[in-house]
């Protein structure tokens, strides 16, 4: 089984060169050290229809942070798009506590982030925000622009990248520019829908069909059409959660995701499997069933592995993607080999979840990977200042 890949030089884009021992970032020029300890303000649940993911996410990172390192703030985003503070640290053990509650008193984010920044606390210590917000209004672009506008570091792809790869149109148009194999699909606005249209799809995609909103996560609105009267109902649903809908070949091949950590120097980790327990990977499978089974490392000849990692790096740059993403592909064989999916840049980061269970196996764990991540954040934030000045 292949190594964890890191890329060494701007020279090398998209070459892949092996790792060894434990997979630790190599030093490099510029590189920032994570400080003793650090303020953290953490952002959950959020607007979108992952909202409940991302309060599980939470209790989950939160449980995971060390209490010498972190002074942690806590804000949920409610469902209206009420900032409220949780006074506190909640407690973390019981029935109740799999997911973080969004409560406390009301904020004014740019405000609240910018009094943070201005360093009122007098300790000086660093500031990071991790927002752990997934879906639209979270994790497309909007956040990201607030929190550039507070000055503060924060971990994640920034406004561009975050937009893009949300947009599952904008990134296809992008990755196939970038040279990555993919499966057939069809973008439409809500306008554009229409008998003929449809019937245009059917003929170039065949059928089935997956029908997704292009923006948003967790598999929340896509459903699968094996006929015209399904095909009309999959797109009702998608057009639901989006004005804008991608329609998509069915690949009859494995579900194989891969972790990119890093950004002069991202390195990608071993492939994982998704073996579903459900017809497709869906978000009853995903968060309520639990019945798919993750296999890590994923049973790859090394071959197919090297050009994952190769895509998956290659896809992560075509997409302005920062600190961290999880890139997924299907893989036929025989057949086209590996077809990219799509890329998340803040990907589900519960214990359970492909991300982190990528990088356990590949050498860094849960909490050394949470630490890892907010000193990247740190870094990318000195180097623009640096840029800028």
């Amino acid at each position: 089984m292949a190594d964890p890949v890191a890329h060494e030089s701007p020279t090398t884009a998209g070459e892949a060169h092996p790792v060894g021992g434990t997979n630790r970032p190599t030093p490099r020029s510029g590189r920032v050290d994570l400080p003793q300890r650090v303020r953290l303000v953490v952002l959950f649940g959020g607007q979108s229809a992952e909202h409940d993911v991302s309060r599980v996410t939470a209790r989950n990172v939160l449980a995971a942070l060390d209490p010498d390192r972190y002074d942690v703030h806590l804000i949920g985003i409610a469902r209206n798009g009420r900032w409220l503070q949780l006074q506190g640290l909640p407690a973390l053990d019981g029935v109740e506590a799999k997911a973080l509650t969004v409560s406390g008193d009301h904020v004014d984010p740019i405000g609240h982030l910018r009094h943070t920044s201005d360093n009122v606390h007098g300790d000086a210590l660093s500031t990071v925000v991790l927002p752990l917000l997934h879906g639209p209004n979270g994790e497309d672009g909007t956040v990201q622009g607030l929190l550039e506008m507070s000055g503060l570091p924060y971990v994640g792809s920034g406004v561009l990248g975050s937009a893009v790869a949300m947009d599952k149109a904008v990134a296809k148009e992008l990755c196939g520019h970038a040279g990555i194999p993919q499966a057939g699909w069809v973008a439409l606005h809500e306008r554009e829908v229409g008998p003929e249209t449809l019937a245009s799809a059917v003929e170039r995609l065949g059928l089935p069909i997956f029908v997704k909103p292009a923006n948003l996560g967790s598999s929340v609105g896509i459903s699968k059409a094996t006929n015209a009267d399904e095909l009309a109902a999959a797109v009702a649903v998608a057009l639901e959660h989006d004005e804008y809908i991608v329609l998509e070949e069915a690949v009859n091949g494995r579900e194989i995701e891969l972790g990119v950590l890093g950004n002069e120097e991202p390195r990608v980790s071993l492939p994982g499997e998704i073996v579903s327990g459900a017809e497709f990977y869906d978000y009853e499978d995903k968060y309520v069933t639990g019945s798919a089974e993750l296999v890590i490392p994923a049973e790859l000849p090394a071959e197919a592995i090297e050009e994952a990692q190769r895509l998956a790096l290659v896809a992560y740059r075509a997409l302005r993607g920062a600190d961290l993403g999880r890139v997924d592909f299907f893989y036929e064989s025989p057949g086209r080999g590996l077809l990219l999916n799509e890329m998340n840049t803040m990907p589900g980061f519960t214990p359970a979840s492909m991300y982190p269970r990528l990088w356990e196996a590949s050498g860094v764990p849960y909490t050394e990977l949470i630490d890892e991540l907010v000193r990247l954040a740190i870094e990318r934030h000195a180097h623009r200042g640096n840029r800028r000045r």
